[in-house]
């Protein structure tokens, strides 16, 4: 769930950049990445935070040229606590290719063994990320034959062979020095990525987002998305050049994109991610209906900010008044992507506020898009207790969320997921609710799929279970669930040990 953003303009480069990271700062909080090409040079700059305190106007300046690529990181792979693994990342062979990565690889693993014994290259660090940037440039290499001569077909072929190796969810933004802007998308469409231009008194300049809202506020009108298996090239001279590069793509938008990753302003896929949420909340009013609760229930009140629009289509159809009962801080990011429990149960009052007057002696319906850890569920219900809340009933807009969600969301396991293994009536006891009502998963797909009837499927793995890739098995999870600390996602240094063994023989 990270963000990245890739450009290729016909003036400097770098103010673009940092104002598309900021408006995809809700992708990724834990660390952020600028680099700019200028000629064959590269210019990069990165580290840990938010894009405002990574980037100073001195650095700013170093970040010369007119294409470039960056990154706003969620870390689901690795380490959240390193600065090494802040992306983009670089590789000086073959040609010079940096590179950043929204997504996860189910077999980081197994290519990072293969890149030591059979590649010979290295991976310094236990992202996946790197992982990937490797198997692109070992797969470039081998297109070009090993010569140093790089066309589009190269490129492509390169791009297929990366298709062809790497399993899981990626969308990618990358840069070759010297030539151009690189950008290409998992075979399943499972992480997005959009394509947009702009038509400037000096020519045309190119985009590619993770969200259709970077597109908007960067003055860029948008093409299309980039379909699944598809690469993009946009080279110095700034021609476009689109392949499809899978052999059987297939669009699978992951649907926790629409209930809470994504921007409510974004259109991801040709959907409105404004408009599912609101068909998300109509189909939880019936929901609510049909359980019998309706009658008791005095007013409505979301949990800021994602849930409004389901919230406001849940009082619109109960015939119940909508009361805006916390106030947000602005200043506290999004809890959900915080890493760490502690650090989660604390943001939450930090975050949210509750005013006592929209919940003294009445029977209180809180709604959100979904409950995960029920971390932040649980503060939320007890700051409504305190205010004097009779009774206080708790409705998600998804379905509960049981099983890891591999490809690039940072839930792996299933002891962190409080519906695991709980029913409704357990789990409002574990949130200390009178009542919990879900979503049903039949009814979220139907409410995303109304606003595009031409998507056939959604990556749900994070609700049913099914992992559409078809490659992660039960000892694979188990392996995640094993491994993970709070705080980390992959532990340390488990990965990365075997490098240094490089077998070497001494000679005489």
């Amino acid at each position: 769930m990270c963000g990245i953003v890739g450009v290729v303009a016909r003036s400097p480069v770098n103010q673009i950049l940092y104002d598309g990271l900021t408006v995809l700062q809700h992708r990724g909080q834990d660390a952020a990445g600028i680099c700019t090409a200028e000629g064959h040079s590269f210019h990069m700059h990165k580290g840990r935070g938010l894009v405002r305190d990574v980037f100073r106007t001195r650095d700013m300046r170093g970040l010369l040229g007119t294409m470039g690529i960056a990154h706003c990181r969620y870390p689901t792979a690795g380490s959240a606590s390193s600065v090494a693994e802040s992306q983009p990342f670089y590789v000086n062979s073959p040609f010079g290719i940096v590179l950043g990565h929204n997504g996860n690889l189910v077999n980081a693993d197994e290519l990072r063994r293969s890149l030591f014994a059979e590649d010979r290259r290295h991976v310094n660090t236990n992202s996946d990320s790197e992982v990937l940037l490797n198997v692109l440039a070992h797969e470039i290499h081998d297109a070009c034959d090993g010569g140093h001569r790089l066309t589009p077909e190269a490129i492509f072929r390169a791009v297929g062979g990366v298709h062809r190796r790497v399993k899981g969810a990626y969308a990618v933004v990358a840069m070759i020095a010297g030539y151009g802007l690189l950008a290409f998308r998992d075979p399943r469409g499972i992480r997005p990525l959009i394509i947009g231009r702009a038509d400037t008194e000096k020519g045309v300049e190119f985009i590619v987002a993770s969200e259709s809202v970077a597109l908007d506020t960067l003055g860029f009108k948008v093409m299309r998305d980039v379909a699944p298996g598809e690469a993009i090239l946009v080279d110095q001279s700034g021609n476009l050049y689109a392949r499809q590069c899978a052999e059987s793509p297939s669009l699978n938008p992951c649907i926790f994109e629409f209930v809470y990753l994504a921007r409510p302003d974004s259109v991801i896929d040709g959907i409105s991610v404004y408009e599912s949420r609101r068909q998300m909340g109509m189909s939880l009013a019936d929901r609510i209906i049909a359980s019998g609760l309706a009658p008791e229930i005095d007013v409505v009140i979301p949990i800021p900010d994602s849930s409004r629009p389901s919230a406001l289509e849940v009082a619109s159809k109960l015939g119940k008044p909508y009361r805006e009962g916390f106030i947000k801080n602005r200043y506290i990011g999004r809890t959900f992507i915080m890493p760490g429990q502690e650090l989660r149960k604390k943001s939450v009052r930090q975050k949210l506020n509750a005013m006592a007057v929209e919940f003294r002696d009445k029977n209180v319906l809180l709604v959100d898009d979904s409950i995960v850890r029920g971390t932040t569920s649980r503060e939320i219900v007890q700051m409504a207790r305190e205010c004097g809340a009779r009774k206080v009933f708790f409705a998600s807009a998804a379905p509960p969320v049981r099983f890891p969600n591999v490809y690039g969301i940072d839930m792996p396991t299933r002891s962190e997921l409080i519906a695991t293994g709980r029913d409704e009536r357990q789990i409002a006891e574990a949130i200390g609710a009178d009542a919990v009502l879900y979503q049903d998963l039949a009814s979220l797909v139907a409410d995303v799929r109304a606003c595009n009837p031409a998507i056939e499927r959604f990556d749900c793995s994070c609700f049913d279970g099914e992992y559409i890739t078809g490659d992660v098995s039960t000892d694979y999870l188990a392996g995640i669930e094993a491994s993970r600390q709070d705080g980390e996602s992959g532990g340390g240094t488990r990965l990365s040990s075997y490098q240094l063994d490089l077998g070497l023989t001494a000679v005489d």
